[in-house]
């Protein structure tokens, strides 16, 4: 299938790939279906962790950077109780990949481990969770991008 993107153009996707959050996303309430992009950077991607695009199909303009939060803090663990886990059709923990919303403040990559997206990899629905715990917020640090350098002057 076709989909039209403001970042990318028009690409062609698998339709099996898109992912779908009935309930939306926050701020996002009425943007359900998305599909994974490789951000296309090979040598970011030869260097460390990996970062996809979650890009709305229901809105050309509407794309998240994500990434898995255990390649940046081991420890982080979602608390998926009953109740989410019959929403999302899931059975053990282990058929969900969670994910979470990447910014960049200043020179800083940041997390929202806060507000992560758990998906369950078989029926590709998916549900943003807010978490109470204070250890994690929105804008846990995951890495420091290179400073810029200045172009070589020639001589």
């Amino acid at each position: 299938m076709k989909i039209q993107t403001t970042r990318f153009g028009t690409i062609e996707i698998d339709a099996s790939r898109k992912l779908r959050f009935p309930q939306g996303m926050l701020g996002f309430p009425d943007c359900r279906e998305y599909v994974l992009l490789e951000t296309g950077d090979e040598s970011a991607e030869q260097q460390g962790p990996s970062f996809w695009w979650l890009q709305s199909l229901d809105d050309p303009a509407l794309a998240f950077i994500v990434t898995d939060p255990l390649l940046f803090v081991p420890t982080y663990r979602v608390p998926v109780h009953p109740p989410q886990m019959a929403e999302l059709g899931l059975s053990k923990i282990e058929d969900a990949q969670v994910l979470v919303i990447v910014n960049k403040h200043g020179q800083t990559l940041t997390g929202n481990l806060q507000g992560p997206l758990v998906i369950n990899l078989h029926s590709r629905e998916g549900q943003q969770m807010v978490l109470s715990d204070r250890r994690f917020t929105t804008r846990v640090p995951l890495a420091e991008l290179p400073a810029e350098q200045p172009a070589a002057m020639a001589g």
